[in-house]
Protein backbone atom coordinates (compact mmCIF):
# COMPACT_ATOMS: atom_id res chain seq x y z
CA UNK A 1 0.00 0.00 0.00
CA UNK A 2 1.05 3.61 0.25
CA UNK A 3 4.51 4.31 1.58
CA UNK A 4 3.58 7.77 2.79
CA UNK A 5 0.24 9.33 3.67
CA UNK A 6 -2.40 6.80 2.67
CA UNK A 7 -5.82 7.97 1.48
CA UNK A 8 -8.82 5.94 2.49
CA UNK A 9 -11.83 8.21 3.01
CA UNK A 10 -13.57 8.95 -0.25
CA UNK A 11 -16.85 10.29 -1.55
CA UNK A 12 -18.10 12.05 -4.62
CA UNK A 13 -18.23 15.81 -4.36
CA UNK A 14 -21.28 17.70 -5.50
CA UNK A 15 -21.15 18.16 -9.24
CA UNK A 16 -19.15 15.41 -10.89
CA UNK A 17 -18.28 17.38 -14.00
CA UNK A 18 -15.13 19.46 -13.87
CA UNK A 19 -15.85 23.12 -13.28
CA UNK A 20 -14.90 25.61 -15.94
CA UNK A 21 -11.74 27.54 -15.25
CA UNK A 22 -10.60 30.78 -16.79
CA UNK A 23 -7.30 31.50 -18.44
CA UNK A 24 -5.99 33.23 -15.31
CA UNK A 25 -6.57 30.18 -13.11
CA UNK A 26 -4.97 27.85 -15.65
CA UNK A 27 -1.95 30.13 -15.85
CA UNK A 28 -1.71 30.26 -12.07
CA UNK A 29 -1.98 26.48 -11.87
CA UNK A 30 0.83 26.14 -14.40
CA UNK A 31 2.99 28.55 -12.38
CA UNK A 32 2.37 26.58 -9.20
CA UNK A 33 3.11 23.30 -10.95
CA UNK A 34 6.49 24.69 -11.99
CA UNK A 35 7.20 25.64 -8.37
CA UNK A 36 6.29 22.14 -7.22
CA UNK A 37 8.49 20.35 -9.74
CA UNK A 38 11.41 22.62 -8.93
CA UNK A 39 11.03 21.78 -5.24
CA UNK A 40 10.54 18.06 -5.98
CA UNK A 41 13.84 17.98 -7.87
CA UNK A 42 15.54 19.46 -4.81
CA UNK A 43 13.87 16.93 -2.50
CA UNK A 44 14.61 13.82 -4.56
CA UNK A 45 17.92 12.93 -2.83
CA UNK A 46 16.22 13.14 0.60
CA UNK A 47 13.19 11.18 -0.62
CA UNK A 48 15.36 8.47 -2.14
CA UNK A 49 17.41 8.18 1.03
CA UNK A 50 14.31 7.93 3.24
CA UNK A 51 12.75 5.26 1.03
CA UNK A 52 16.01 3.35 0.87
CA UNK A 53 16.27 3.41 4.68
CA UNK A 54 12.68 2.22 5.04
CA UNK A 55 11.60 5.36 6.91
CA UNK A 56 9.50 7.29 4.36
CA UNK A 57 7.85 9.32 7.11
CA UNK A 58 11.14 11.17 7.46
CA UNK A 59 10.26 13.29 4.40
CA UNK A 60 6.49 13.37 4.88
CA UNK A 61 6.54 17.00 6.06
CA UNK A 62 8.81 18.24 3.29
CA UNK A 63 6.66 16.64 0.57
CA UNK A 64 3.50 18.03 2.18
CA UNK A 65 5.01 21.51 2.01
CA UNK A 66 5.86 21.00 -1.66
CA UNK A 67 2.34 19.84 -2.44
CA UNK A 68 0.96 22.92 -0.67
CA UNK A 69 2.89 25.03 -3.18
CA UNK A 70 0.62 23.49 -5.82
CA UNK A 71 -2.56 23.80 -3.72
CA UNK A 72 -3.16 23.25 0.02
CA UNK A 73 -6.34 21.26 -0.70
CA UNK A 74 -4.51 18.43 -2.48
CA UNK A 75 -3.42 15.11 -0.98
CA UNK A 76 -0.42 12.98 -1.80
CA UNK A 77 0.92 9.49 -1.36
CA UNK A 78 3.88 7.48 -2.56
CA UNK A 79 2.84 4.10 -3.89
CA UNK A 80 4.53 1.14 -5.47
CA UNK A 81 4.70 1.86 -9.18
CA UNK A 82 3.23 -0.20 -11.96
CA UNK A 83 6.14 0.37 -14.39
CA UNK A 84 8.59 2.27 -12.19
CA UNK A 85 9.64 1.32 -8.66
CA UNK A 86 7.70 4.20 -7.06
CA UNK A 87 4.68 6.27 -7.99
CA UNK A 88 4.08 9.79 -6.73
CA UNK A 89 0.34 10.43 -6.50
CA UNK A 90 -1.14 13.90 -6.06
CA UNK A 91 -4.90 13.89 -6.00
CA UNK A 92 -7.83 16.25 -5.67
CA UNK A 93 -9.99 13.37 -4.36
CA UNK A 94 -12.63 14.01 -7.04
CA UNK A 95 -13.00 17.71 -6.20
CA UNK A 96 -13.69 19.36 -9.61
CA UNK A 97 -12.54 22.77 -8.39
CA UNK A 98 -9.02 21.43 -7.84
CA UNK A 99 -8.77 19.52 -11.11
CA UNK A 100 -7.08 22.45 -12.88
CA UNK A 101 -4.14 22.12 -10.47
CA UNK A 102 -3.69 18.37 -10.83
CA UNK A 103 -4.05 18.72 -14.62
CA UNK A 104 -1.28 21.34 -14.69
CA UNK A 105 0.87 19.23 -12.35
CA UNK A 106 0.46 16.14 -14.51
CA UNK A 107 1.12 18.06 -17.73
CA UNK A 108 4.42 19.36 -16.34
CA UNK A 109 5.53 16.03 -14.86
CA UNK A 110 8.86 14.53 -15.91
CA UNK A 111 8.88 11.52 -18.21
CA UNK A 112 8.40 8.24 -16.38
CA UNK A 113 11.68 6.43 -15.79
CA UNK A 114 12.70 3.23 -14.04
CA UNK A 115 12.44 4.85 -10.59
CA UNK A 116 9.43 7.21 -10.67
CA UNK A 117 6.03 7.49 -12.30
CA UNK A 118 3.34 10.08 -11.60
CA UNK A 119 -0.45 9.82 -11.17
CA UNK A 120 -3.26 12.26 -10.42
CA UNK A 121 -5.31 9.56 -8.68
CA UNK A 122 -4.40 6.58 -6.48
CA UNK A 123 -4.17 3.60 -8.86
CA UNK A 124 -5.54 0.16 -8.02
CA UNK A 125 -3.21 -2.43 -6.56
CA UNK A 126 -2.47 -5.16 -9.14
CA UNK A 127 -3.62 -7.88 -6.74
CA UNK A 128 -5.21 -6.45 -3.57
CA UNK A 129 -5.31 -9.94 -2.04
CA UNK A 130 -1.54 -9.68 -1.55
CA UNK A 131 -1.86 -6.54 0.61
CA UNK A 132 -1.73 -6.61 4.40
CA UNK A 133 -2.93 -3.62 6.44
CA UNK A 134 -1.38 -2.79 9.82
CA UNK A 135 -3.88 -1.38 12.31
CA UNK A 136 -3.50 -1.08 16.06
CA UNK A 137 -0.33 -3.18 16.00
CA UNK A 138 -2.04 -6.08 14.22
CA UNK A 139 -1.94 -7.28 10.62
CA UNK A 140 -5.07 -7.72 8.53
CA UNK A 141 -4.61 -9.46 5.17
CA UNK A 142 -6.96 -8.17 2.48
CA UNK A 143 -7.21 -11.66 1.03
CA UNK A 144 -9.74 -12.25 3.83
CA UNK A 145 -11.97 -9.35 2.71
CA UNK A 146 -15.31 -10.26 1.15
CA UNK A 147 -17.62 -7.78 -0.56
CA UNK A 148 -21.32 -8.05 -1.26
CA UNK A 149 -22.48 -5.62 -3.93
CA UNK A 150 -25.78 -4.26 -5.20
CA UNK A 151 -25.51 -2.85 -8.71
CA UNK A 152 -28.01 -0.02 -9.15
CA UNK A 153 -28.42 0.58 -12.88
CA UNK A 154 -30.65 3.63 -12.39
CA UNK A 155 -28.05 5.44 -10.27
CA UNK A 156 -25.09 3.77 -12.01
CA UNK A 157 -23.66 3.17 -8.55
CA UNK A 158 -22.65 0.12 -6.57
CA UNK A 159 -23.75 -0.15 -2.93
CA UNK A 160 -21.47 -2.47 -0.96
CA UNK A 161 -21.15 -4.31 2.32
CA UNK A 162 -17.54 -5.04 3.26
CA UNK A 163 -16.64 -7.92 5.58
CA UNK A 164 -13.39 -8.87 7.28
CA UNK A 165 -13.14 -11.31 10.21
CA UNK A 166 -10.91 -8.76 11.94
CA UNK A 167 -13.80 -6.30 12.33
CA UNK A 168 -14.71 -8.03 15.59
CA UNK A 169 -11.57 -6.66 17.28
CA UNK A 170 -11.65 -3.18 15.74
CA UNK A 171 -13.71 -0.06 16.37
CA UNK A 172 -13.95 3.55 15.24
CA UNK A 173 -11.40 4.85 12.75
CA UNK A 174 -9.55 1.55 12.51
CA UNK A 175 -12.69 -0.31 11.50
CA UNK A 176 -13.50 2.44 9.01
CA UNK A 177 -10.01 2.15 7.55
CA UNK A 178 -10.36 -1.61 7.08
CA UNK A 179 -13.72 -0.99 5.39
CA UNK A 180 -12.56 1.63 2.87
CA UNK A 181 -8.92 0.67 2.22
CA UNK A 182 -9.84 -2.58 0.43
CA UNK A 183 -12.16 -0.66 -1.94
CA UNK A 184 -9.42 1.80 -2.85
CA UNK A 185 -6.88 -1.00 -3.22
CA UNK A 186 -9.13 -2.97 -5.54
CA UNK A 187 -10.65 -0.17 -7.63
CA UNK A 188 -8.26 2.75 -7.40
CA UNK A 189 -9.39 6.22 -6.43
CA UNK A 190 -11.14 7.23 -9.65
CA UNK A 191 -13.29 4.15 -10.13
CA UNK A 192 -14.16 4.07 -6.43
CA UNK A 193 -15.19 7.73 -6.47
CA UNK A 194 -17.25 7.31 -9.64
CA UNK A 195 -19.07 4.07 -8.90
CA UNK A 196 -19.20 3.33 -5.16
CA UNK A 197 -22.42 4.50 -3.51
CA UNK A 198 -23.36 3.42 0.01
CA UNK A 199 -20.74 1.55 2.02
CA UNK A 200 -21.57 -0.65 5.00
CA UNK A 201 -19.37 -2.55 7.42
CA UNK A 202 -20.75 -6.09 7.61
CA UNK A 203 -20.64 -7.72 11.05
CA UNK A 204 -21.22 -11.15 9.50
CA UNK A 205 -20.21 -12.63 6.18
CA UNK A 206 -22.92 -11.64 3.68
CA UNK A 207 -24.41 -14.23 1.37
CA UNK A 208 -22.81 -14.40 -2.08
CA UNK A 209 -19.92 -12.13 -1.04
CA UNK A 210 -16.81 -12.35 -3.24
CA UNK A 211 -13.13 -11.54 -2.91
CA UNK A 212 -11.67 -8.21 -4.02
CA UNK A 213 -10.49 -9.34 -7.45
CA UNK A 214 -13.88 -10.78 -8.45
CA UNK A 215 -15.54 -7.65 -7.06
CA UNK A 216 -13.22 -5.41 -9.10
CA UNK A 217 -13.91 -7.37 -12.30
CA UNK A 218 -17.65 -6.95 -11.83
CA UNK A 219 -17.41 -3.23 -11.07
CA UNK A 220 -15.30 -2.68 -14.18
CA UNK A 221 -17.91 -4.43 -16.33
CA UNK A 222 -20.63 -2.34 -14.71
CA UNK A 223 -18.62 0.84 -15.26
CA UNK A 224 -18.20 0.24 -18.99
CA UNK A 225 -21.54 -1.41 -19.82
CA UNK A 226 -23.83 0.21 -17.27
CA UNK A 227 -25.64 -3.06 -16.56
CA UNK A 228 -25.40 -5.59 -13.76
CA UNK A 229 -22.52 -7.94 -14.58
CA UNK A 230 -23.12 -11.69 -14.98
CA UNK A 231 -22.77 -13.58 -11.72
CA UNK A 232 -23.38 -10.52 -9.55
CA UNK A 233 -24.81 -11.28 -6.14
CA UNK A 234 -28.14 -9.88 -4.96
CA UNK A 235 -26.39 -7.25 -2.86
CA UNK A 236 -26.13 -6.26 0.79
CA UNK A 237 -29.15 -6.85 2.99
Amino acid sequence: MGLLRRLFGFGRRAGSAASSTGHDESAEAARRAELFWRRWEELLPQVGSALGDGVPQRVDHQIAEAVALLHPGLNFSIERGREAIYALVITAQADPELRVYTDAWRAAAPTTDSLWEYHDAVPPVPDPREVTVNLGGRRYPLEEVRVSALFDEARHLVDVAVYHPGFAELAGNEREALTFLPLHAALGEKLAADRIGRVETAERLPENAVDLVVFRDRVRVFDTEGTEPPGADPGPR
